[in-house]
């Protein structure tokens, strides 16, 4: 439930409305607006009686939340979120923010080569896995601490951030405290020790998409983190397992517009894990642009054939320069923009 303030509330207004919704066991969140503030009821299982709260001083009405996700929701705030990972690279505005690099970092020379490669080409975060949740326990794992040390190094030479997967609540802090992005992985979605955890850091998360879960359910996975208090939070549709072999899973492009309609978080699309197929990662990156991503993730490796995780799927270098260019057309017809390359050196 909202509670709507009048625009000539006063602070004494709002602090009296913030200690009845906590006299009554909730807790209040106070959202500031250009013209007026909102109060939300945050904690409560069930429906709120809103009929004390109406009469109260500086209240113009009070709205219930309808949806069962609400500090993701639009109800609850109608505003894009912006999620600024530096001053240079922020997800949620008109710029479309690039993400590319190997699924795995596996060697200093692969990812060095390839942050240079990616960051020539016009992406403004590198991505790359140090821990590695695989099907299979016999398949790379990942390089652990050492592959995040790597990404560091890269990011100082490129200027690239970097986001790397936390795969449990003892690896958050671990990948905080060397990434600029703490992404959960699909396999991970629901795994709520970990949104608790990560939710609790202060550096942007992106959540990606389970394997099998609903736009609802992806929302409410990403309610867990803004529940505990971050609220830079990136949510990434990576396409969901179907019945057709011919496509690795069935990349949901209806999911973007959907999530923006229902929520303020920016959305990022992963054409990479959506397809599973190198020569679809091309027109499905496209697409995603047309339909209103913030930014496009996409596997890219110097030696996709001998890359230890994700091959088939992850483009040569030589082919993002080119990939970059069409989505700056596709941009430009709806508007928007490709994010300006990163040139400066450091983590901000």
């Amino acid at each position: 439930m909202l509670v709507v303030m009048r625009n000539d509330a006063t602070d004494e207004d709002i602090a009296a409305v913030v200690s009845a919704i906590e006299k009554i066991g909730h807790k209040a969140e106070t959202i500031p607006g250009k013209n007026r503030s909102v109060v939300g009821i945050v904690g409560n299982d069930g429906s709120v009686d809103g009929a004390p709260f109406e009469g109260m001083e500086g209240v113009k009405e009070v709205v219930p939340i309808t949806s069962p996700f609400k500090l993701v929701s639009r109800e609850w705030n109608p505003t894009d979120t912006l999620v600024r990972v530096s001053d240079d690279v922020v997800f949620g505005g008109n710029a479309i923010q690039i993400i590319a690099g190997p699924c795995s970092v596996e060697s200093e020379e692969q990812i060095m080569e390839t942050a240079r490669a990616v960051s020539a080409a016009g992406a403004t975060v590198l991505r790359g896995g140090a821990y590695k949740p695989r099907s299979s326990p016999y398949s790379f794992q990942g390089l652990g601490v050492e592959g995040l040390k790597l990404l560091a190094q890269a990011r100082e030479e490129t200027g690239l951030k970097i986001i790397s997967e936390a795969i449990d609540p003892e690896s958050v802090d671990e990948v905080a405290e060397y990434a600029d992005i703490i992404q959960i992985g699909s396999r991970n979605m629901h795994n709520f020790s970990l949104l608790k955890k990560a939710g609790r850091s202060r550096v942007p998360i992106m959540l990606k998409r389970g394997m099998a879960s609903t736009i609802t359910e992806l929302l409410l996975s990403a309610e867990y983190l803004l529940a505990e208090g971050n609220n830079q939070v990136i949510l990434c549709e990576r396409g969901v397992r179907g019945f057709d072999s011919t496509t690795r899973n069935v990349f949901d492009l209806a999911a973007i517009p959907v999530i923006k309609r229902l929520s303020h978080l920016p959305v990022v699309a992963d054409p990479s894990h959506g397809t599973g197929v190198r020569d679809l990662v091309r027109p499905m990156s496209r697409a995603a642009i047309a339909a209103g991503a913030d930014g496009v993730m996409i596997e890219v490796h110097p030696n996709p054939s001998a890359a230890l995780s994700d091959g088939a799927q992850s483009l040569y270098v030589s082919d993002l320069n080119s990939l970059v260019g069409e989505m700056k057309q596709v941009a430009a017809a709806i508007e928007r923009e490709i994010a300006p390359q990163v040139v400066e050196t450091g983590r901000t």
